[in-house]
């Protein structure tokens, strides 16, 4: 099967999003910063003959509006919903990756009820994060602009699966391989995680939640701890052999794990 593309426009942002079809129960897949919708391709193909997927390009990202003024989580999070209202999602499990699980988490706190479940890869209500602008500044200002090949990309970006994946999100033009997204976007993105942390939203969650993490990744034990004692319904698992890409390094495993989320929400809610 393959995707389409979809436009949703709100406050005069226009949001890209990969529809796969399906009329099965949506699933809305969110990439983490500096990411695209295409990192979810795999995934997306296996479930979108039983399941509706759509992944979007948040604001700033891939094929969406490039340099938007609003960078808040709010306005992120806004974006979701404008998404499920104007594509006519009901109820969809949202899963989110990095900070695209950190907009995911927003969401379900925002809006009870919205949402079937709510799957964070690699993200939780950390913060603050003072260094964090500053770092993730550090690095995307030492991507070579422009990549001198797609090939040079992968290498750069991690090689393997990871840099593919992350290289998937370059344009080609001019004679080079070019980030899709303004690296000061990218670092605005990040204010209000570098000041404060998300735990009165992560308590606000209602709806049945999957963390997934990364044997290497960046969830510290201590925030996974905190997270399972505030909300202790929560099921948390980690996936051998990962770091943060999850979903690049074994999107095998992570799909096999989403089905199974969803066949269990889909029969509780059907029982």
């Amino acid at each position: 099967m393959t995707w389409s593309e979809h436009t949703v426009v709100r406050d005069g942002v226009r949001i890209s999003c990969r529809g796969w079809g399906g009329s099965g129960p949506s699933v809305v897949l969110l990439h983490g910063l500096a990411g695209h919708a295409a990192e979810w391709d795999a995934i997306a193909r296996d479930l979108s003959p039983g399941y509706r997927v759509v992944a979007v390009d948040q604001r700033g990202h891939g094929a969406s509006q490039r340099c938007p003024r609003d960078v808040s989580r709010a306005a992120y999070v806004a974006d979701v919903v404008a998404v499920l209202e104007q594509l006519g999602l009901q109820r969809p499990v949202l899963v989110g990756q990095s900070l695209g699980g950190h907009t995911a988490m927003l969401a379900a706190a925002a809006h009870p009820g919205l949402f079937r479940a709510l799957v964070l890869v690699e993200a939780g209500p950390g913060g603050p994060n003072r260094n964090v602008q500053a770092e993730i500044g550090g690095w995307l200002d030492a991507w070579p602009r422009p990549f001198p090949s797609r090939e040079a990309a992968v290498e750069f970006l991690g090689g393997g699966p990871v840099g593919e994946g992350w290289a998937a999100g370059l344009v080609a033009r001019d004679g080079g391989w070019w980030p899709r997204f303004d690296r000061d976007v990218m670092v605005g993105s990040l204010a209000e995680i570098a000041q404060r942390s998300f735990w009165d939203e992560w308590s606000k969650v209602t709806c049945p939640t999957l963390a997934v993490l990364g044997q290497s990744g960046i969830i510290s034990s201590g925030e996974i701890d905190e997270m399972l004692r505030l909300r202790p319904e929560t099921v948390a698992l980690s996936i051998p052999g990962t770091g943060h890409d999850v979903h690049l390094e074994r999107p095998d495993v992570l799909v096999h794990v989403l089905r199974e989320v969803l066949g269990e929400v889909t029969r509780s809610r059907t029982a």
